[in-house]
């Protein structure tokens, strides 16, 4: 199976029988081209039985468009797939996963608009006012007078998914080198709404752990010193992202795992 461009989004359905959706949203600067900045990770996940849809968007700082605008497009490609019966059968549960910036569009997602979620997964959340987010955003002189901030603010999201997100179900993933997530401030404000259904992991690895590429390195007659160096990337990279694989289908799927 390949991905397929359909609507404007980027579909990769599984060989197997398909066991549920799933809408992944990534971070602000590698979100434009998901199907080659998450291919490994995206890819393992479909493997399992899960159809995924993923969005691509431009970042701006109005942040409420761009989760309409997401919502909207994964909606079409959705039916789309349901009217060329791809999916299987008509009822599938429905995921959102999302990494950094993406988490913060599913979070405003679910507070917003009535969508059908079994569940959200929320990787390495960032929630980082303007200047922080952008690069050299802090040196950069800026005229109070034409002061930018993100739509909603961080404290605006805060206080969204504290009043009126839905989604009751979710997997909160940080990663233990990752200097700049901001899972451990959201973990509170989920558990005050929905306690018994929140998970919260910290597994090995770093902010750009998800955008980790499997490295196929085929050796050949002769082990050679690059034979070698190939391997330790290869088994470095799976290090990382097999944990960060394995919680979110044991999260998808218990029983898969017993």
């Amino acid at each position: 199976m390949t991905w397929q461009e359909i609507s404007g989004g980027w579909v990769y359905l599984p060989r197997k029988k398909i066991l549920g959706v799933i809408h992944f949203l990534g971070g602000a600067f590698v979100a434009t081209a998901p199907q080659l900045s998450y291919r490994s990770f995206l890819e393992q996940i479909a493997q399992e039985g899960y159809a995924i849809i993923a969005t691509p968007f431009l970042n701006t700082f109005n942040h409420f468009a761009i989760a309409r605008e997401a919502l909207s497009r994964f909606e079409t490609i959705l039916e789309r797939l349901h009217r060329s019966n791809s999916l299987g059968r008509s009822y599938l549960p429905i995921y959102g996963i999302g990494h950094s910036m993406g988490c913060k569009l599913h979070l405003i997602i679910g507070s917003l608009f009535e969508v059908k979620r079994t569940g959200n997964i929320l990787i390495s959340f960032n929630n980082y006012p303007a200047k922080k987010a952008i690069p050299f955003g802090d040196k950069i002189q800026i005229n109070p007078a034409f002061d930018v901030e993100f739509s909603p603010s961080p404290e605006e999201t805060n206080q969204l998914v504290a009043e009126n997100y839905l989604v009751s179900r979710n997997l909160l993933i940080r990663f233990r080198n990752d200097t700049i997530d901001q899972t451990i401030s959201l973990n509170p404000v989920l558990q005050e709404r929905f306690a018994k259904t929140t998970a919260y992991k910290t597994l090995p690895g770093n902010h750009l752990t998800p955008l980790g590429q499997e490295v196929k390195w085929q050796t050949g007659d002769v082990f050679t010193p690059f034979d070698a160096l190939g391997q330790f990337l290869k088994q470095g990279i799976s290090n990382d992202l097999f944990p960060l694989r394995r919680e979110v289908l044991l999260w998808l799927n218990p029983i898969a795992f017993i």
